[in-house]
Order: C-alpha cells, then sequence, then structure tokens
C-alpha cells in the first residue's frame, strides 16, 4: 500500500496548447454538414454515446422549441482497453473553418516515487509468475519452517523481507517474536525494532481490528484466502525492512511503504523458496526516525489497519484468481480499485458510531478521487503498465464503487459483496472480468460510470437508475467529511464542468483509457436555433478508429 508524504507527488502533466493555432483551412473532414447528420433529440434524463467516426466528428443538436433552456452534458471519453492510451480531442461549436492547437501527449514530469516502482515491482513478478527464475540458489533463501503449524504468544520465527525496491528476489532474514496472536491473525514483530514503539496494548488493539472488522467485511465482499501453511491464521510482520525500502527524504517528499502482500509467499510455484505462509509485511513505529523519516506510534495504529484490510484483498484475490481457478491475477487497474474500495468497507464497519475510525479508512479514497476528478483525462481508469499514482488509484476506487452501486440488486451489503465475489471469484480478469460480472458491455458501463460523475446528485435533477452512485452523494460529503475528518479532504467536490452556450464551445484536451477527457456543459437559450459540434482531434482531424471515442450525451434540462 503506498502512502502520502508531506508533499503529494503529480505523476501526470498534460500540455495544454503546446502548438499555435494555424490559420489555415481544417481538413474536409472535419466540416460538418447539418444535412447528412442526424439530429440528437432526448429527452431530459436520456443519454447517448455516440461513436464520432460514422459522422465524421459531427453531432446535431435541434433547435431548442420550449419555454425554458436547454441543457446537456458532454463528456467526450476513450473507451478503449488498451492500457494507458492517450488520445487528444476538440469539441468546437458551430462550423470550424480553422484548425485547433495541437495538443502533446500526456508525458511524465517525473520518475516514479520509489514506493510506486517497489509496487509496480510486486505486481509484475506475480502476473509473470516468474519468482523461482529470480532465486539464484533459492534453496538457499528459503525462510525457516515453523517448529508447528501452531502459533503461540512469544514464539520466535525468523522470515524472509524483500529489501531493495527492484528486485523480487533480494530478501534479509528478519527474527521476530509473536506478539499477539488471535483468532485470524498472528502478529510478529521484528526483535530489532526501533525503541518508544508500540506497547501490548497497541498489538492487541490491532489483533482485534483484524479479527472482529476487517476479516469479515475482506472475506465477505472478496471470498476466503488460502491456507498453504495450515494454521488458518494470517500473519503480519511489523518490520523495519519496510520503513528503510524509502529513504527518509524519498519519505518526505513522494510518500512511504505503509505494507505489502507478495503472491509468491502463498504461490505453489515459488512458495517454498519464500515464506510460505498467509503473511503482510508492514511498517514499524519508530519515533525517531531512526531507520527512514519519523512514524509515531499513532501514525501507525492509524495506518496499519487500512494497509490491513487494503493488502488482505490482495491475498484473497490473488488465491481465487491463480491458485484456485489457476488464471492469471487481476490486473494493476482493477486490482487497486478493489482494494481500496476494500479500505472503504473497513470503514464502514464503524458507522453508526465511531466517526474517528471511519475517517481513517475513508479519507484515502476521497483524497486520490479529488485529485483524478480535478483533471480526469490526465489519469487512465485502464493503467496497467505502469503501478498507478494516487489519482489513478481514486479513478479506481470511484469505479468499482460505482459497479457495486450499478449492478447489486439492492442497497444491501449482501447484494453488494455478491458483485465484489463476481469480480474476484473468476479466472476473468480486467475489463473481460467486468463484462461478465455486469452483463454489460464494458464501453457501456465506462461510459456511464463517466456521466454518473457529474450526473449523480446534480442538484435539481433525477440521474437515470444507471447513471448513480446509491452510497455517496458526493457533492455534500466532501463539506461533511471535511468538518468531521480534517482537512485532508478537500473542502468542495472538485469536479468541474465549463457552461458555454452550444455553439461556442471550443473545448481542447486528451482523454485517456476509459477516463472522461473533460466535462462541459452545453447551453440553448429558449428558440434557440439547432447547431452542430465537431468532435475531432486536436487539428480538427477525423478521430480514428483505433481511439475508440465516444461523446457522453446527457439532457440535464
Amino acid at each position: 500500500m503506498l502512502a502520502r508524504g508531506r508533499v503529494r507527488a503529480k505523476i501526470w502533466v498534460v500540455l495544454l496548447g503546446a502548438a499555435c493555432v494555424d490559420n489555415v483551412t481544417a481538413p474536409p473532414q472535419a466540416i460538418c454538414h447539418l444535412s447528412a447528420v442526424m439530429a440528437q433529440a432526448l429527452a431530459v434524463g436520456q443519454y447517448k454515446a455516440i461513436d464520432p467516426v460514422p459522422s465524421q466528428g459531427c453531432v446535431v443538436f435541434p433547435a431548442n422549441a420550449g419555454t425554458d433552456s436547454a441543457e446537456y452534458l458532454l463528456v467526450p471519453q476513450t473507451v478503449t482497453q488498451t492500457p494507458d492510451f492517450t488520445s487528444s480531442f476538440k469539441l468546437l461549436g458551430g462550423t470550424p473553418a480553422a484548425a485547433a492547437a495541437h495538443v502533446a501527449a500526456a508525458v511524465r514530469a517525473s520518475p516514479e516515487s520509489p514506493a510506486q516502482q517497489f509496487h509496480n515491482m510486486l505486481r509484475g513478478l506475480e502476473a509473470q509468475r516468474a519468482y523461482a527464475n529470480l532465486v539464484p540458489g533459492g534453496a538457499a533463501l528459503r525462510a525457516q519452517a515453523p517448529p508447528s503449524a501452531v502459533i503461540n504468544v512469544g514464539d520466535q520465527r525468523t522470515f524472509k523481507v524483500l529489501s531493495a525496491l527492484r528486485s523480487g528476489s533480494s530478501s534479509v532474514p528478519v527474527p521476530a517474536t509473536a506478539q499477539s496472536v488471535g483468532q485470524r491473525i498472528a502478529l510478529f514483530v521484528d526483535n530489532a525494532a526501533p525503541a518508544g514503539g508500540m506497547t501490548v496494548a497497541d498489538y492487541n488493539a490491532l489483533r482485534d481490528a483484524f479479527d472482529q472488522r476487517l476479516y469479515g467485511a475482506d472475506t465477505a465482499a472478496f471470498g476466503r484466502e488460502s491456507d498453504i501453511d495450515g494454521n488458518g491464521l494470517v500473519i503480519v510482520l511489523m518490520t523495519n525492512v519496510v520503513n528503510k525500502l524509502v529513504t527518509a527524504s524519498d519519505c518526505f517528499a513522494t510518500g512511504y511503504i505503509a505494507g505489502y502482500f507478495y503472491g509468491a509467499d502463498i504461490d505453489p510455484v515459488s512458495a517454498p523458496l519464500f515464506n510460505n505462509a498467509e503473511i503482510f509485511f508492514t511498517m514499524i513505529a519508530d519515533p525517531a526516525g531512526t531507520l527512514s523519516c519519523p512514524h509515531s506510534v499513532s501514525q501507525v495504529n492509524r495506518v496499519v489497519p487500512t494497509t490491513l484490510i487494503h493488502e488482505f484483498q490482495h491475498m484473497i484475490s490473488y488465491n481465487q484468481h491463480v491458485m484456485i481457478r489457476h488464471g492469471r491475477p487481476e490486473t494493476l487497474w482493477l486490482n487497486e480499485g478493489m482494494s481500496h474500495y476494500a479500505e472503504e468497507l473497513g470503514g464502514r464497519t464503524f458507522l453508526p458510531g465511531d466517526s474517528t475510525s471511519y475517517c481513517a479508512y475513508v479519507t484515502g479514497d476521497l483524497r486520490n478521487a479529488s485529485d483524478y476528478l480535478m483533471d480526469p483525462g490526465t489519469y487512465p481508469l485502464i493503467d496497467t503498465t505502469g503501478t498507478g499514482g494516487l489519482a489513478n488509484r481514486g479513478a479506481g476506487w470511484l469505479f468499482v464503487r460505482y459497479l457495486v452501486d450499478r449492478f447489486a440488486a439492492d442497497t444491501s451489503l449482501a447484494e453488494q459483496n455478491a458483485v465484489t465475489r463476481a469480480l474476484t471469484q473468476t479466472a476473468l480478469t480486467s475489463t473481460a472480468n467486468v463484462a461478465q460480472a455486469t452483463g454489460a458491455p464494458f464501453a457501456t458501463t465506462v461510459g456511464e460510470w463517466a456521466l454518473a460523475a457529474w450526473a449523480s446528485d446534480l442538484p435539481g435533477f433525477t440521474a437515470p437508475n444507471a447513471l448513480r452512485y446509491k452510497t455517496w452523494a458526493f457533492r455534500s460529503a466532501y463539506p461533511q467529511l471535511r468538518a468531521r475528518c480534517g482537512n485532508n479532504i478537500p473542502a468542495a467536490f472538485p469536479l468541474t464542468a465549463t457552461a458555454d452556450a452550444g455553439p461556442s464551445i471550443n473545448l481542447t484536451g486528451v482523454m485517456t483509457s476509459g477516463s472522461g477527457g473533460a466535462y462541459q456543459r452545453a447551453l440553448q437559450a429558449p428558440g434557440a436555433g439547432s447547431y452542430t459540434l465537431l468532435y475531432s482531434d486536436s487539428t480538427g482531424a477525423q478521430l480514428k478508429t483505433t481511439v475508440s471515442a465516444r461523446l457522453n450525451v446527457l439532457r440535464i434540462r
């Protein structure tokens, strides 16, 4: 699990208007002809996803014969299933006669943070299941086997812990002692833990949170974990090695690693070379900062439970996809979306009553979602080739949350869990998994999700059922939870939509795999005539079929 540092890294930057506008005539195919395209006659509350290719990008809106203003929401989007795909777009009202400014492709403004690099390495190795190939003389790296399956407080055990950000085979032995053992968890602590750390009461509180809340929430939503070591317990090792994966300077600049799960520990292909156990590794309290940046006891008590429910989803997912159904691990974007959804589930176990604990679980999701919604076109939903920044994770959480709300038979937790179990208990992955679990084409679902971001709780508008989040009203939730949970949550719903008269629209940007490029409100006065929109790339040229572009249109008023 990645955690934020004091400075939040923004991974993607979009260069808008990178080239000057040339006074040249647009390509012939960029001219809209009213007589050639059918007008989009939509009633209030109706919506449509328009493929721009058949009409060469021309979209016609009919005259407004009513006595009230008309309003449409426009969301350009690429519904490609290709990870990290980027295309420029332009929406231009009226009949265009000049090429638009070019838009540079999205570029990385800075290298991935060390925490992201580490996470990328873990998920990449899991996808290939190539662990044994990474372990020269594998027998030498075998973890010390426990004397029996039973674990008691005070037991000593030596674990192998990854010690390098970019290597799945660089590990060190860590002697540790069992400090707290419950019905579902055995909590070990590094014997070399820094002074001033956690007490037995702190360890027992972590044990009780996992036993009484987190284990049940995760297994109900996703299914059961494996039990490769036969003890019925999930081991948690709190160790110095996790803290030291990130230097103090990197920790302050880009964040730290709160903990991780590694599929090699439970995969029969390689588990004997590693720990041969259901195990997570987490940070340890280090108030003086002797290992990396300081981590207080209160911070660890707050962060580690969220880390456990997040990483436990990864463990369950790996077991369900790989070990039970002999498929491949779930792809990054959906796997992370599910784990961030698990964080929300953990928080909801404290409601009603304990809003402080609830806040600790949902604050990260809301902040990540805010990063995404402030600039949705910049961050691909389908982000499989890299680790995905925090904004990408926000998109993933929003999408999984939408899937649950959209496709659950009702709002009960049991029916919501049925959706996430369908996504987990399968050999399918990525968009094929979503299509199978929902019974709807992925392109349709992702387009409705893009519209729901704006329309779900829009004041004065009743969104169609398919365009609603039933569990969240984000416009009111952001200010309310900022007041309840603190300033780490933005004060207002971050998504904005530019408003222009239809013929005056001139919107340019980028759109990336699955994400809505931008949000535009098209206004039309009573009695106003019909108008056209050209949906093209940034130069005014027709969008290619390979872009899989759609213009999502929703009649608001």
